[in-house]
């Protein structure tokens, strides 16, 4: 908004800042040098002063342009107005031009969205219209990521607030959230303006500038079909918009009951879309203009519910619409009220020409042949026979071309008889006086059946083309499902059963050991399914209407339609492609099992190596200074007697927790660790952390936290883990930037915060740090097995918590360990953790010693 002023300043116009919060911030206040501001009023309220917006100062400066900054604030009660947009809208009264802010999460509209996705509610908000009503919006937009480094750097709070925000409100996902709605608000608005746009234009194609989905709605109970799948197309895209119609007849006549639409239109607006109902009276083109006015992209309709023979009359609405769509695409859905018609993919074994076009060689022959001759009768006196034969045999050539064979054998006799009884002497019998007339004749009825050979054997070799041409492709899809697919098997069987329209495929393997016979094929006993598809599967290849033999041992059996005798080829060619995807299916588990086993063997190989150099060294120090007291060849004074001493004790510590932490992570993945839950101050046990952790070396910034709900947590577990993320992040963390730990509440969860500047963790590691017996690169092997975090993420899970990494803004990493908060203050144990605190008190009686040691 300042860079926008300083622009309009250079252009000569009056800029005059009305109200400006800078919120100290030093690069706002230096935007403000330059610009002419209004001083604020100052207003009482209850013993203290408030700085407002003089309001009678501005309107009696009259700028032409003035800045007014949070228009969603809330005036201290006694001001003219309660809101300071209700300010601006007297500005603009006055004839003002002004320049306002306004955050999303201050819009009315999304007050209640924005509580739920931050966990904080606005209570000052700005209604939506009035926003609306500005000539000009512009959305200062950023990534989550650039803001968060703006806010580390301090540009926006003070250094003390940093942390505390960003682990707050202004995490990723919140402000990722809060611009998407932003994007979709001022979306609704800029769809509006181009509404208006082409309205004022006179505009009725189609842009294509947000997708819309129109459904066409008839009112019959197809209509909720309907509806949902405009809904899962428009979903697709976000931001889509979902319309519903349903074009009422303008002749009055009785249309559908209000039952179906009453109960349509409220589903429609439970998907979030809108219903409309016009009046047409002729549906395909009140439909389409309809959707061009509101600019829809993609039409949805509804399969025709007329028969086959209404349909040879009239089109239909779907037909027309889609005709005269233009750049709308239109869909057209089936449903139960469409008339039931099968539509399979079949490898058909005719090899001449379709039934169609048969038919219509026949229609051709029996129709065409005697109109040429009635043709040739007018023109008698101006043909001889060779050329009435040359006509009528170029009426069997075209039969031929239609319909192949048999309609050109047909086309041909039909032709000879006519030649005989119209134009052979003598006329009107069918007798023949000449011998070379005869000639003629058979000459005719020769050349036009060699004719049809050729055309029907043409016809032939280009149906067999296209036959290869669909196999190969068939097979080319067939091989890449089988190469890409995680579990090829069932995409496979899927496969066969849409390609040969059958109801069920099953793959069938043989019992081992299983006694071969004739009566195989129908013993239940013998096979076993091992993939099927569709219907029920068939237990035997008996049931099947085919069964394809792959080998000795499976066998692919379809159930549904019988195939053609070509089919088989291509069918084999699936069945064997079956028998590989089993075995790779086979071998992928087998891989995982083995990959199991390996990581098993890399724990225990990296297990091994730790334990010995972790507690060799601590062993070997023990027993150094236990060897040294007990020498009788050395005199040691009292200090150097305490110090062997607590070298030795420290010695016995460290090992102590080496083998706790290997018996506990033990126990997490056996699911025998001993959890007793119960509320407690998270913030109270920081300073017992680092209590446990006694001299760092260095501080640790621990901000005060505000009055927090109680978690449901173990306490010495929570400790202990505290204890090793403080400990990480002061090893790493630089001197002169401490490491930091927070508490906070989120969305019913106590989080924890450990927060340090160092190196950081590239993201892709992120999870491998909780790997167990790694350090991921630490060239330091004295501290420990690499246990610490893996164990830590154990404990907090088995806490019901979560124990998460970020990479901090500025450089280092952030440990979050997240707890359930207790329902209400103090609230009763929900009835599986009272369940779960019974049943530890049991399994501590024997294990309490060993805890008050620890």
């Amino acid at each position: 908004m300042l860079e926008e002023a300083h622009r309009r300043l250079e252009r000569g116009t009056d800029v005059v800042v009305a109200l400006v919060e800078s919120h100290g911030r030093p690069l706002t206040e230096a935007l403000l040098d330059g610009l002419a501001q209004v001083p604020r009023k100052v207003v009482r309220y209850r013993d203290a002063e408030f700085a407002e917006m003089d309001l009678d100062g501005v309107l009696a400066r009259r700028p032409q342009v003035a800045l007014v900054d949070e228009l969603a604030h809330t005036n201290v009660p006694g001001s003219r107005h309660a809101k300071r947009w209700q300010d601006v809208q007297e500005l603009l009264d006055a004839g003002i031009t002004v320049i306002t802010t306004v955050n999303i999460q201050h819009l009315e509209s999304l007050n209640d969205v924005v509580a739920e996705i931050t966990g904080v509610p606005q209570r000052e908000t700005v209604p939506d219209e009035i926003v609306r009503r500005a000539d000009q919006i512009e959305l200062v937009d950023m990534t989550p990521e650039a803001l968060r480094r703006r806010m580390a750097h301090g540009n926006i709070y003070a250094p003390t607030k940093v942390d505390a925000a960003l682990s707050n409100y202004f995490r990723v996902g919140n402000l990722t959230a809060l611009r998407e709605l932003g994007l979709l608000w001022l979306a609704d608005k800029v769809d509006d303006q181009l509404d208006r746009y082409r309205a004022d234009h006179h505009i009725t194609d189609t842009w294509e500038a947000r997708e819309r989905v129109v459904v066409a709605l008839s009112g019959g109970p197809e209509g909720d079909t309907l509806i949902r799948r405009a809904a899962r197309i428009a979903d697709r895209t976000k931001g889509t918009d979902l319309v519903a119609v349903h074009i009422a007849r303008a002749d009055g006549l009785t249309g559908p009951g209000p039952v179906h639409l009453g109960r349509q239109r409220t589903l429609v607006e439970s998907l979030g879309g809108t219903f409309h109902q016009v009046i047409g009276s002729d549906i395909p083109s009140a439909l389409l203009d309809f959707a061009r006015g509101v600019n829809a992209t993609q039409l949805v309709l509804g399969a025709s519910r007329r028969g086959r023979i209404a349909q040879l009359f009239t089109r239909g609405v779907g037909v027309t619409t889609t005709a005269g769509s233009g750049a709308i695409d239109v869909h057209l859905v089936t449903h139960e009220q469409a008339p039931a018609r099968r539509h399979r993919v079949r490898f058909t074994g005719r090899g001449a020409l379709t039934r169609r076009r048969q038919t219509a060689g026949f229609v051709v022959a029996v129709v065409g042949m005697p109109a040429l001759t009635l043709l040739l009768t007018l023109l008698r006196g101006q043909l001889s026979l060779p050329s009435d034969i040359l006509t009528l045999l170029l009426g069997v050539v075209a039969v031929a071309l239609v319909g192949g064979l048999l309609p050109a054998v047909l086309a041909a006799v039909l032709g000879f008889l006519l030649l005989n009884y119209f134009f052979v002497a003598p006329i009107h019998q069918f007798t023949i006086a000449q011998g070379e007339n005869l000639l003629a004749l058979l000459a005719f009825v020769l050349v036009a059946v060699a004719v049809s050979l050729v055309v029907d054997l043409a016809a032939r070799r280009t149906t067999q083309a296209t036959r290869a041409q669909a196999e190969a492709a068939t097979l080319s899809t067939l091989a890449g499902s089988v190469l890409r697919g995680a579990r090829p098997l069932p995409a496979l069987l899927e496969r066969v059963r849409e390609t040969f329209g059958q109801d069920s495929v099953t793959l069938l393997e043989r019992v081992p050991d299983t006694a071969a016979g004739p009566g195989l094929r129908h013993e239940p006993q013998a096979w076993r399914v091992v993939g099927c598809v569709g219907g029920p599967p068939c237990a035997v290849p008996a049931d099947g209407a085919a069964d394809v033999p792959i080998d000795d041992h499976l066998t692919l059996v379809l159930r549904g339609p019988v195939l053609a005798a070509g089919d088989r080829r291509v069918l084999a060619a699936f069945a064997a492609e079956a028998a590989v995807a089993l075995r790779q299916e086979r071998l992928a588990a087998q891989a995982a099992e083995l990959s199991q086993l390996t990581e098993l063997d890399r724990l225990r190989t990296a297990l091994l190596t730790a334990v010995s150099h972790d507690f060799r060294t601590p062993l070997a120090a023990a027993k150094a200074s236990v060897t040294s007291l007990r020498s009788p060849d050395v005199t040691f004074s009292p200090a150097d007697r305490a110090e062997l001493l607590a070298t030795a004790e420290e010695s016995l510590d460290r090992l102590t927790r080496l083998v706790e932490n290997l018996l506990d992570m033990s126990r997490l993945q056996a699911g025998g660790m001993a959890i007793h839950r119960q509320p407690i101050s998270v913030a109270e046990l920081i300073p017992r952390a680092l209590d446990e952790l006694g001299e760092l070396g260095r501080p640790v910034v621990v901000p005060e936290a505000d009055d927090l709900p109680d978690a449901w947590a173990d306490a010495a577990l929570l400790e202990r883990v505290l204890a090793n993320l403080i400990a990480n992040a002061v090893r790493y963390s630089p001197p002169d930037r401490p490491p930091t730990v927070t508490v906070s509440e989120h969305d019913d969860r106590v989080e924890v915060r450990v927060v340090d500047h160092g190196p950081g963790v590239p993201v892709d590691d992120h999870e491998r740090i909780f790997l167990p017996f790694q350090r991921l690169g630490d060239t330091d092997n004295t501290t420990g097995l690499g246990l610490g975090l893996a164990l830590s993420r154990g404990l907090t899970e088995a806490m019901n918590g979560t124990l998460t990494p970020e990479s901090t803004p500025g450089g280092g990493l952030t440990m979050t360990v997240a707890l359930p908060v207790v329902d209400g203050e103090h609230g009763p144990v929900p009835d599986d953790d009272r369940a779960d605190a019974v049943l530890i008190d049991q399994v501590d009686e024997w294990s309490r010693p060993h805890q008050g040691s620890r």
